[in-house]
């Protein structure tokens, strides 16, 4: 059993499936009281986290919708209270099994048959940055501004560990709607000279036109990055 935490762009689709199914798993045994897996570490370290487990299932059904895969199985409802959650802000596992670095090496030695996910799994620190930089942007402007130089030239030059870190922990947190649709614009600025059309208002239909037209212009800087897949979450 396996609940990855790294962008389920990076993850093929044996491995995007695969936890998806999984997850649904773990779900029930947590939820329900089923007795399958109940002792794993995976499971163990998910106790008290339901909330956080369902925004991981949105983020794995939003990134199956963004690859043209069909998703017809929502969480159950949960059998009573639900921990997870201090004054509105969801609570997420003080622990992985493998911190994201190490995920990333995981799952290169998965893709030795020349599978990839959507986004491919970063070489170093510069390539990590360029795929979680609008993420980061719908986020914390103050935090994009001063990783692009701690990338370049600074502490996060060759530290693939930090970096996945605490782009891991940014990305769990929702990005407030105002920074949202500047992320939203910024991304439109990479298609915007050949697009069939205005951009949209509406910060949905901004995010599907986007999509749309970095799969037809091919445009592999958004085709890479992960806020094509996870801002579908918050628009």
């Amino acid at each position: 059993m396996r609940i990855w935490d790294v962008s389920p762009g990076y993850l093929a689709r044996q491995q995007l499936l695969g936890e998806h199914r999984e997850l649904h798993g773990l779900f029930n045994v947590l939820s329900l009281g089923k007795r399958g897996y109940a002792r794993h570490p995976e499971t163990l370290r998910w106790v008290g986290h339901l909330p956080a487990l369902a925004q991981r299932h949105a983020l794995l059904v939003e990134e199956m919708a963004l690859r043209g895969y069909r998703h017809h199985s929502p969480l159950p409802a949960p059998a009573g209270p639900v921990a997870g959650e201090v004054d509105g802000d969801i609570q997420w596992p003080a622990t992985d099994i493998d911190a994201p670095h190490v995920q990333f090496a995981l799952l290169r030695g998965k893709y030795g048959d020349g599978r990839t996910g959507r986004i491919p799994l970063p070489v170093n620190t510069q390539a990590l940055w360029a795929q979680h930089k609008y993420s980061v942007m719908a986020r914390d402007p103050a935090l994009y501004a001063a990783l692009g130089p701690e990338v370049a030239h600074g502490i996060y030059r060759h530290d693939m560990a930090g970096l996945a870190l605490l782009l891991t922990g940014t990305l769990r947190t929702p990005p407030p709607a105002g920074r949202l649709v500047n992320a939203l614009q910024h991304l439109w600025g990479h298609v915007a000279a050949d697009a069939e059309g205005p951009p949209p208002a509406d910060p949905a239909a901004l995010l599907a036109a986007i999509r749309r037209e970095a799969a037809r212009q091919h445009e592999a800087y958004l085709l890479a990055s992960t806020a094509l897949g996870e801002l579908g979450l918050w628009v």
